[in-house]
Parts: C-alpha cells; sequence; structure tokens
C-alpha cells in the first residue's frame, strides 16, 4: 500500500509538472501572455495605489476613476484567461488520457488508509471501485485528486507562474466576480 500511496505522489508530481511545462509551451511564452499578464500587473498596482490614496472618497471623479480602471483591469484579467483556455483544453485532453489509464491500473486497490471517514456526499470518489465498506480505505483517484491539487499550486508558486498577490487581490477573472461587490 504504501508504494502505491508514493507512485501516486509520484505520478501526481509528474502530471503536475508536465501540465505546467505543456501550459508554459502553450501560453506562457507566448508575447500576447507575457505582455497582458504585465498591463494587469500594472493596473492592478495602479488601481490598489488610488484606492488607497482615494479610499472613500465621497467626490464622483475619484469613484468613475477608479471604476474605469476596474473595468479596464476586469477586460484585461478576461483577455488573459482567454489566452490561458486554449492550453487548459489541450491539457485537460491529455489528462483525462492518462487519467483513464492510471485508473485501470489501480481499478480495485487501495492505495491508502484515510485516518477519517468521509462525509457521505465523498465516499463514492473516496471509495470508487473497491471492495467491502470500509470507507477509511482510499482509492486511486481520491488521492491523485488531492495530490494534484496540492501540489500543482505550490510547482506554479516554485516556477512563478501563480498569479500576483496584487492580481489576486483584484479578483476579476472570467469566472470570478469583484470581492468587495456583495458588501
Amino acid at each position: 500500500m504504501w508504494v502505491d500511496t508514493l507512485l501516486i505522489v509520484f505520478i501526481s508530481i509528474c502530471t503536475a509538472l508536465l501540465g505546467e511545462g505543456l501550459t508554459w509551451l502553450l501560453v506562457y511564452r507566448t508575447e500576447k501572455y507575457q505582455k497582458l499578464k504585465s498591463e494587469v500587473e500594472k493596473q492592478s498596482k495602479r488601481l490598489e495605489k488610488r484606492k488607497e490614496t482615494h479610499g472613500d472618497s465621497f467626490y464622483k471623479q475619484h469613484k468613475k476613476k477608479i471604476e474605469r480602471e476596474e473595468e479596464r483591469l476586469k477586460i484585461n484579467n478576461r483577455d488573459l484567461s482567454l489566452v490561458k483556455m486554449k492550453s487548459m483544453f489541450a491539457i485537460g485532453f491529455a489528462f483525462t488520457a492518462l487519467l483513464s489509464m492510471f485508473n485501470n491500473i489501480f481499478d480495485g486497490r487501495v492505495v491508502a488508509k484515510l485516518p477519517f471517514v468521509p462525509i457521505i456526499w465523498i465516499h463514492g470518489i473516496s471509495h470508487r471501485n473497491l471492495p467491502g465498506d470500509d470507507y477509511t480505505d482510499c482509492s486511486f483517484i481520491f488521492l491523485y485528486i488531492l495530490c494534484t491539487m496540492s501540489i500543482r499550486q505550490n510547482i506554479q508558486k516554485l516556477l512563478g507562474f501563480a498569479p500576483s498577490r496584487a492580481a489576486s487581490k483584484q479578483g476579476n477573472s472570467i469566472f470570478g466576480s469583484n470581492p468587495g461587490q456583495f458588501k
């Protein structure tokens, strides 16, 4: 069981590195991405600075400038997300094939023992294709998903591909909303 667990962690690291390599090849090294990323960084810092200096100013002129900056930032973030999307489809296709292959290899094998019983609506993933009713047994797919979620983000930070804190604070992506919008 330990060998399977370590093998899955290794597979997760390799697939995360492969995914980031493909993303670098298809997205990060392109001129369009570099330009948009630097523009988002500059706009995020400018907007943050403007919000700090003018804060809750009651002047309509300041509010309108901030709103225009936020709108430009939102548009650039959307464009950045669209540039990344083409590689996400390629990576998704490749990982679906890999996941199917690894799922067949580890089908019906307990790869780890969980120190807890997962909540009921996670049983389908954590105990997938495993015999018996011991829900502390862990299937390949559950361990792989957990490892990949944690490892990929850390690899992105390590390689410098994660978004900056200033851009993340703004939270304006194609799917996300403005964090202060619902206050």
